[in-house]
């Protein structure tokens, strides 16, 4: 997203927790910040991108948060996938410093923003999201505005959570193929042409047929999507049970050492569990 950015003429300043990281955005031109209070200084537009509620507390709070270096009247973007309570405190947090809060995670993983090709997800005011829509349309290929901020981080874990529990599916459906006698190439074939394969289950087929686990979307942040998700929709007396099963299939995953895999490496745990049971 940030060589994105940089490419399209954009000046930018990059604070990453490991320095290392942004070595190369450097190389490019951008300015190496010491924290995010630094690379917030000056600039019109902030965004963040972490992995969690934690992570993101820790970017735009206290004397080294993000929020104690931005001017009045700048908007900032938080891009991760987190709860709705914590886009909603931040939201206020990011109000009483004269600044607009917008939640827009995305859908698209590695390759797509690599490509420009993410999708954003859109909470916050109208006026905030024509200022943003520049960048935006830099980084990715469309932008929904679904209403106020929280909405953009409700539907990202709406996504995920259904996300999650086609990949544990699909992972069991493989298994139990394999076990089963039947060609698994052919089987599986039919079975990305018919009602069952939605893009994520084909995408993850691809990866499991081949034992690339290569990180493009992480298994232990798809855990933790699953676990946001079942706690928001339990603060609406919805409980889902289909993601509390898939989230004990990444559980098990990721205490298996499979963690710091794409998700599409659930199928490894599933192969040495006995399958499906």
């Amino acid at each position: 997203m940030a060589r994105r950015l940089l490419d399209a003429g954009f000046p930018l300043a990059v604070y990453n927790r490991n320095r290392e990281k942004a070595a190369p955005l450097e190389a490019a031109g951008a300015r190496i910040a010491a924290n995010p209070r630094d690379a917030a200084n000056g600039a019109d537009m902030v965004f963040s991108m972490v992995a969690d509620d934690g992570a993101s507390r820790a970017m735009w709070l206290g004397d080294a948060g993000a929020l104690a270096g931005a001017a009045r009247g700048t908007v900032m973007v938080e891009c991760s996938t987190l709860t709705v309570a914590w886009v909603n405190e931040l939201a206020r947090a990011v109000a009483a410093r004269g600044g607009e809060l917008v939640d827009a995670p995305v859908t698209g993983s590695k390759n797509a923003a690599a490509a420009g090709e993410l999708n954003f997800l859109v909470g916050g005011s109208g006026e905030a999201l024509e200022k943003l829509r520049p960048a935006f349309l830099v980084m990715g290929r469309s932008v929904a505005h679904l209403g106020p901020s929280g909405s953009g981080a409700l539907i990202k874990l709406v996504n995920n959570f259904m996300a999650g529990v086609h990949v544990a599916a699909f992972a069991e459906a493989l298994v139990w193929l394999e076990r089963s006698g039947l060609d698994r190439a052919k089987a599986v074939a039919l079975l990305m042409e018919g009602a069952a394969a939605s893009p994520v289950t084909k995408v993850v087929a691809a990866r499991m047929m081949a034992d690339d686990f290569t990180p493009n979307f992480l298994l232990r942040l798809m855990a933790k999507d699953l676990e946001y998700a079942i706690g928001e929709a339990a603060q609406k007396n919805v409980a889902l049970q289909s993601a509390a099963t898939a989230l004990k299939r990444f559980h098990e995953a990721v205490t298996a050492g499979q963690g710091d895999k794409d998700m599409a490496g659930i199928v490894e745990t599933v192969r040495a569990s006995g399958g499906a049971g």
